[in-house]
């Protein structure tokens, strides 16, 4: 064999194994990220963002001056987040694989040995809870409320047994603005909570809506969710009602000025109409699927503009 195909052959070889550890680091960070479900880690950092956003705004402090305070909420919030699906994960792995849209996790592949995604959990919150630690103590105890609601009141408790585990999850789901208001401001104002509110009154129809679609995913792995247990009309009512809750929520965000009430009006009727359409489209899961993508939209557009009329 000459040296230059020797040479040729080795590049080959070099080159395949460069690809190789690749792909192999990119499917480990897809796994890494499936585990700690970032889809919801990301859309909790916008919340929690926009609480403390809101908080430094209304109580006169400087964005620049408290990047400290910044970084510690953002890190501990997305930490805990993470920890608690890390762990939902761990929990849910039995049943995980009778859905669609969680049968490829890696808790259910096989990829990751179930006792080190739940370390995984267990650290992650570990590390959270410590650099919530350094903004105030409020914030890091409402962390760990977010945390127990999460993991032992839904995953544990709740989510099997109870066809009300939508409303009981969404209290987690609910806490990451007051954790991001907390870190600034330990005296929650009004604002705050309204904010929290806000939160867990979106989550039921976003949630009813996606369960619509998915309803014969939930039945096979006995997941008492609304359509499962009262059928696809009891859960239209309840979606629809619980958007109508939405309507006076933007009437305590007032120091935000007219043009956020008007645009969060909007959007809230916008919501209800295409709700009560539903009582007149035939097609019930293309009906769900529109509630569920508004539903998304609304969640961006309303937290979004808090911030954006804060800067005008």
């Amino acid at each position: 064999m000459s040296n230059s195909k020797a040479y040729g052959e080795a590049a080959i070889d070099n080159g395949a194994g460069s690809l190789n550890s690749t792909i192999e680091k990119t499917s480990v960070w897809k796994d890494f990220t499936a585990l700690i479900k970032i889809g919801i880690v990301n859309s909790n950092l916008i919340t929690t963002f926009t609480g403390l956003w809101l908080a430094l705004h209304f109580t006169g402090q400087s964005f620049l001056n408290n990047l400290d305070i910044v970084f510690f909420t953002v890190a501990g919030s997305s930490l805990i987040i993470a920890g608690s699906c890390a762990i939902n994960n761990y929990v849910d792995r039995d049943i995980d694989h009778l859905m669609e849209r969680t049968k490829e996790r890696p808790t259910v592949t096989g990829k990751v040995l179930p006792a080190k995604v739940l370390l995984l959990g267990i650290i992650l919150i570990g590390l959270g809870t410590l650099f919530l630690f350094f903004t105030t103590m409020t914030a890091t105890v409402i962390g760990l409320l977010g945390v127990f609601s999460y993991v032992f009141l839904y995953t544990l408790w709740s989510k099997r047994q109870l066809v009300s585990n939508t409303i009981i999850g969404s209290i987690s789901g609910a806490v990451p603005p007051l954790i991001g208001w907390a870190a600034v401001d330990a005296n929650l104002d009004i604002m705050a909570w309204a904010l929290f509110v806000l939160m867990f009154v979106w989550q039921p129809p976003h949630f009813y809506a996606l369960a619509m679609r998915r309803v014969k995913e939930y039945r096979a792995a006995g997941v008492p969710m609304l359509p499962v247990v009262k059928g696809f009309k009891t859960t239209k009512i309840h979606i629809v009602v619980w958007v109508a809750a939405l309507l006076p929520i933007p009437f305590f965000l007032t120091k935000l000025g007219i043009p956020f009430l008007i645009l969060a009006t909007v959007l809230n009727i916008g919501w209800l109409v295409l709700g009560i359409y539903g009582y007149k489209i035939k097609d019930d899961i293309k009906w769900a699927k529109l509630m569920f993508v508004y539903s998304l939209q609304y969640l961006t557009i309303i937290f979004v503009a808090m911030v954006i009329v804060t800067l005008i």
